[in-house]
């Protein structure tokens, strides 16, 4: 263990301990709630929180090097492991025994050259997902508003939860989010009455829950959030 702390927290390895350090905070925070997984930027940079100038140019830079496509957080995660587990190899067995300043030299070499082969790898791992994020993007509202669908996550809150849609194909997996107060279980059907652009989900209420509600969904505003 104390090997490992060694190697983990010395130069070239250290640079990419600690970014992957906030990326594992970060997913942790997401998957917790306390950070809204609907905020992270795609890979392309269209979905980043607005004004978030810099994340979206790292999309951008990301999106160019072939890694478009995925969440930007995402892409920085693989990178950092990828990048941590060539240098942390190549410090625990040929960098440890050289001098400091050839160490330095050669790590910082190393440091950058550890960037081709984990946006190779990064890459090859994002192919699949990036088919899966496919199925969690907006489709035009009025197809979908006041259709049925399941719920997938444990539960649909307030504050997070996923729905599928039968859309006559491989389905839809949505964001979805339940009136405050309101919540349902897995398997639970539930109806779309609403689209919120801004947070990238839809508000849902029970299958039999509509006529309860103050707007029928003729009059629900798509794309625009009532004030």
């Amino acid at each position: 263990m104390a090997e490992f702390l060694e190697v983990a927290l010395s130069y070239p390895t250290l640079p990419y301990s600690v970014v992957l350090c906030f990326a594992v905070i970060y997913w942790m925070l997401a998957a917790t709630g306390i950070i809204d997984e609907g905020g992270i930027g795609s890979g392309d940079g269209a979905d980043f929180h607005s004004g978030a100038d810099g994340a979206s140019g790292l999309a951008g830079m990301f999106a160019r090097m072939g890694l478009g496509g995925a969440p930007t957080m995402l892409v920085v995660l693989l990178l950092a492991f990828f990048g941590w587990s060539i240098t942390y190899l190549v410090q625990l067995f040929f960098l440890q025994p050289l001098p400091a300043l050839l160490r330095w030299g050669i790590g910082t070499g190393v440091a950058f050259a550890a960037l081709i082969p984990g946006a190779i790898v990064s890459s090859w791992v994002l192919r699949p997902i990036r088919r899966f994020l496919m199925k969690l993007r907006a489709v035009p509202q009025e197809n979908i508003l006041g259709k049925v669908g399941q719920v997938s996550s444990p539960e649909v809150t307030a504050g997070h939860g996923y729905a599928t849609i039968d859309d006559g194909g491989a389905g839809l997996i949505l964001q979805v989010r339940a009136q405050p107060g309101s919540r349902f279980e897995r398997g639970e059907r539930v109806r779309l009455v609403r689209y919120l652009p801004q947070h990238n989900h839809y508000l849902v209420v029970g299958e039999a829950d509509l006529p309860t509600l103050d707007i029928p969904i003729s009059q629900v505003s798509v794309g625009k959030e009532k004030h």
